[in-house]
């Protein structure tokens, strides 16, 4: 269900703005959304684990305030942003 110190590693060094960077908000949507990505494949088999929904929920939430802030911030970031990540808005 988690995903794997490779797989963050890789996104980690996609959406980061400099070297080293592992904090800002593009790389932390990009981590959101391989969560939010597996859980959603997980709830496919495991229809009643809402221990676990609650937690998808509270995930979804926290990438929307981070997709809201980089939108106010840049405009172009967040669009293209995501665009790379195909997340609808």
């Amino acid at each position: 269900m988690s995903i794997t110190a490779e797989r963050k590693a890789e996104l980690i060094k996609k959406f980061a703005r400099t070297d080293g960077d592992t904090g800002s908000p593009e790389v932390q949507v990009a981590i959101l959304t391989e969560r939010i990505n597996n859980l959603t494949e997980h709830f496919k088999d495991n229809k009643k684990d809402n221990h676990s929904r609650r937690g998808l929920l509270a995930m979804v939430a926290t990438r929307r305030k981070l997709l809201d802030y980089v939108k106010r911030k840049n405009e172009e970031r967040y669009q293209t942003l995501i665009g790379e990540l195909g997340i609808r808005r």
